[in-house]
């Protein structure tokens, strides 16, 4: 029988709890997991998902991380592990490249900023430490769902009702995401032209630690001469020197 378990506490087994998986899980697992009834279990995870903590995936009933439970954490990403040990290598990208660079981790269907180090004397751009953009429109988080079992990329885009646009621009339906994933497979990195700002290109690759889903990102103005083989080539040195400082925290 299932011990009574203040909601309080509830709520903190299933957020540790499901940080700890790689993948969504189903509620009956988080039920035995922190000792809950199933139908309690559900009620909370529905009271959970109202504000973002949790994400449902009806097409596989499962359960992962929401936003909310990201937001919480903002201001102790700046000196979480991940942050610390890619500030500098993200760094010295922008001083290699001469452009702005971020790195992101992917939360549900969104990517989040975790870094962003803005070149000398470039305009602006939406990004910023915290913001959250749709996955399928940037280069960054189509770098991380090119890496995703293709039956999660359905979850997270189950119709065409799951797409966003922003400028008019990028895919609008599960088969559309689909030629861009297997294009972005087959190239070994990820882009996207105007389809988060007119104007503004992007190119990304994957780090290797599947756990993370995060990715390295360059941002350019389409007018500009750039030389994208060379862009690339930093990225991926530096997503190489990240992914070597996370094997040896």
């Amino acid at each position: 029988m299932s011990r009574p378990v203040p909601a309080a506490t509830a709520t903190l087994r299933v957020l540790r709890f499901l940080s700890t998986q790689p993948v969504p899980v189903a509620a009956s697992r988080i039920a035995a997991e922190i000792g809950l009834a199933r139908s309690t279990t559900y009620h909370l995870l529905d009271a959970m998902a109202e504000q973002d903590f949790v994400v449902h995936y009806p097409d596989e009933r499962t359960w992962g991380l929401g936003v909310g439970a990201w937001e919480v954490g903002v201001a102790f990403a700046a000196q979480e592990p991940l942050a610390r040990l890619a500030r500098l290598p993200l760094a010295r990208l922008v001083d290699r490249v001469g452009r702005s660079a971020h790195l992101v981790m992917l939360q549900g269907a969104d990517v989040l900023y975790v870094i962003e180090e803005r070149a000398r004397g470039r305009p602006p751009l939406v990004t910023d430490v915290g913001v959250r953009l749709p996955a399928h429109l940037t280069a960054s988080g189509r770098a991380i769902l090119a890496t995703l079992p293709r039956a999660q990329v359905r979850a997270l885009y189950p119709s065409a009702a799951a797409f966003v646009s922003r400028t008019g621009r990028g895919p609008a339906a599960p088969s559309e995401l689909r030629e861009v994933l297997t294009a972005t497979r087959t190239r070994g990195y990820a882009e996207e032209d105007g389809e988060v700002t007119d104007g503004f290109a992007s190119a990304a690759v994957a780090l290797t630690e599947p756990a993370l889903r995060a990715s390295v990102a360059v941002t350019w103005e389409t007018r500009d001469d750039v030389d994208v083989e060379g862009v690339l080539e930093a990225i991926r040195a530096t997503t190489a020197e990240i992914d070597r400082r996370l094997r040896h925290r």
